[in-house]
């Protein structure tokens, strides 16, 4: 099943928390996972305290039991956990189904280490066929929408808002250079973000049928 392989892989991931650790909790029901799986570990004496990426996580570690402290009060995060909707072999990922990417891009950012988690359909040879969410600001979404299309993407505006009150396109590209793209949709003025992560995961934990492979940055799995 996918959503025991999802909690597989959280459950080998939060194993890599240490007591005094500032963790940052990702957003998404793989990173939901992570989450209950560090208040199970917190629940037995594990010491350490938490920023979030979304209000919904916020409150889920705080039901959990762990302490969640305001990310504007902070430079550094020891370690982050998070979801994927693809992931490849070069760690370069596409994230954002959560409507958190911005926010998780800053809290990735800041970390020492970021680790994704996630069931093996998420691992992919190259990504680009996952929905590619786009951050905007909401004034400037019929301009955004415009500049997508000229740039190759067939964008579809999300109901409701972030958790910072902006909209989300979802855009499909098809096939993608994604560092080419990423410069691309930087340089459109009103996108605020975008669900390309192409240099902020240090290690993926994969799972299938229970078997949990662990990927590094440097080529190491295991």
């Amino acid at each position: 099943m996918i959503d025991d392989d999802k909690r597989t892989a959280a459950e080998a991931a939060a194993a890599e928390v240490r007591d005094g650790m500032l963790v940052g909790l990702g957003t998404g029901s793989t990173a939901a996972h992570a989450i209950r799986a560090l208040g199970a570990r917190v629940r037995r004496g594990l010491a350490i305290e938490a920023v979030a990426t979304s209000v919904a996580s916020a409150a889920l570690a705080t039901d959990e039991g762990v302490r969640v402290i305001p990310f504007e009060a902070v430079s550094t995060v020891d370690l982050t956990i998070d979801g994927a909707d693809e992931i490849d072999a070069q760690l370069r990922a596409i994230k954002g189904a959560g409507g958190a990417m911005l926010r998780e891009k800053v809290v990735a950012a800041a970390s020492r280490r970021m680790v994704v988690v996630a069931d093996a359909s998420k691992r992919v040879e190259a990504i680009g066929a996952a929905k590619l969410p786009v951050e905007v600001l909401p004034f400037a979404a019929g301009y955004v929408l415009a500049a997508l299309e000229q740039v190759g993407g067939r964008p579809a505006m999300r109901d409701g808002a972030t958790d910072n009150g902006n909209r989300i396109v979802d855009c499909r590209f098809g096939a993608v250079e994604p560092e080419r793209l990423a410069a691309t949709l930087s340089q459109i003025p009103g996108v605020l973000g975008h669900g390309l992560f192409l240099h902020e995961v240090d290690a993926a934990y994969i799972a299938a049928d229970g078997i949990v492979t662990r990927l590094e940055r440097h080529g190491s799995a295991r």
